[in-house]
């Protein structure tokens, strides 16, 4: 059984900063690139951030590009999320995903079954 746990979320203060933990089993993980994605309640999801398994490269939205940054251990099967310099507006709940491409922003969508997600984890962050 394919899972991915996600880990991490909490409630920070404006300008903190918490690390996500995505953990993988059960898929060959060096097989699939892994996907951040976020919603926030009322809003469509985003893709956050992503690394592609092929070359490590990394992938981030504008809305976080310089703040987060993401990272894997192909060792443990764990990606990170690490988000500094956080704002209320990147409330919402993370979610990762095992997918076949990367995808930032909105409209990421893959084929189905073809993606694997996690239950995701509440981000709070208070003004």
């Amino acid at each position: 059984e394919v899972q991915l746990v996600e880990s991490g979320g909490g409630l920070v203060q404006a300008g903190g900063s918490l690390r996500l933990s995505c953990a993988a089993s059960g898929l060959t993980f060096d097989d699939y690139n892994i996907n951040w994605l976020r919603q926030a309640p009322g809003k469509e999801r985003e893709g956050v951030s992503c690394i592609r398994r092929s070359d490590g490269r990394t992938f981030y939205d504008d809305s976080v590009e310089g703040r987060f940054s993401i990272s894997r251990d192909n060792v443990d099967d764990t990606v990170f999320l690490q988000m500094n310099s956080l704002k209320p507006e990147d409330t919402a709940v993370y979610y990762c995903a095992a997918v076949p491409w990367c995808c930032t922003g909105l409209g990421c969508a893959w084929n189905y079954g073809s993606d694997y997600w996690g239950q995701g984890t509440l981000v709070t962050v208070s003004s």
